[in-house]
């Protein structure tokens, strides 16, 4: 009969051990992660998915659901991150999405447009009032921050603080590994176009002798 009366002190401190434990696993897989992006293999992966990705973008004849020049070049190299990252975490799943979503966007604004027609009736647009402008200005310093900073990372933008701080940091980390690559890049294109160029050059003549 004493054996089956638990004890509250134990139950209590039993949660607590597993609580600790597996936040030191989350910081420690956090912490291997971060490293990831500063890791000389993980730039080579990530340097072959984005010559792979800008391959394959069109900046002579766009189409019309393409953006186009440096934007495309720029969503190319983050979907080339996220891939990267294998959607482990929250900003890779929500670039990878994104463009779905706008995708979705458009065609259902076309299917609107095509019913206005149609129809004949046309909505007269109104200054939407934005009470979510209102209360920013009446947030605190930090909190007008966390949400800045919310915004700046993708897929973060109604998360809590300690989440967006842990994909701030994660993506911070993989944003300094995209820079690296695209330097290196244009680095080789741009010696590649120097040295095509320099070759293209007709021979000088000597100058007469006097």
């Amino acid at each position: 009969m004493a054996s089956m009366v638990t004890n509250p002190v134990t139950n209590a401190n039993s949660d607590r051990t597993k609580r600790k434990k597996k936040k030191s696993m989350i910081m420690e897989d956090n912490h291997q992660s971060h490293a990831r992006w500063k890791s000389e293999a993980q730039q080579q992966i990530y340097s072959s998915k984005l010559l792979q990705a800008l391959s394959q973008v069109s900046l002579n004849t766009p189409s019309s659901s393409a953006p186009r020049g440096g934007r495309a070049v720029r969503e190319a190299a983050d979907r080339a991150l996220a891939v990267a990252a294998k959607g482990r975490t929250r900003w890779s799943r929500a670039i990878l999405t994104s463009r779905l979503k706008l995708q979705f966007r458009k065609q259902k604004r076309q299917r609107g447009a095509a019913v206005a027609a149609v129809t004949g009736s046309s909505r007269s647009k109104k200054p939407r009032f934005s009470v979510s402008k209102l209360k920013s200005k009446s947030l605190p310093a930090v909190q007008r921050k966390v949400k800045v900073l919310g915004r700046l990372v993708p897929g973060c933008r109604k998360q809590p603080l300690p989440i967006i701080l842990e994909e701030a940091t994660d993506y911070i980390a993989a944003l300094e590994m995209q820079v690296r690559a695209m330097t290196t890049l244009a680095e080789l294109l741009s010696g590649s176009g120097a040295a095509s160029s320099g070759s293209a050059l007709p021979p000088q003549s000597p100058p007469p002798s006097q």
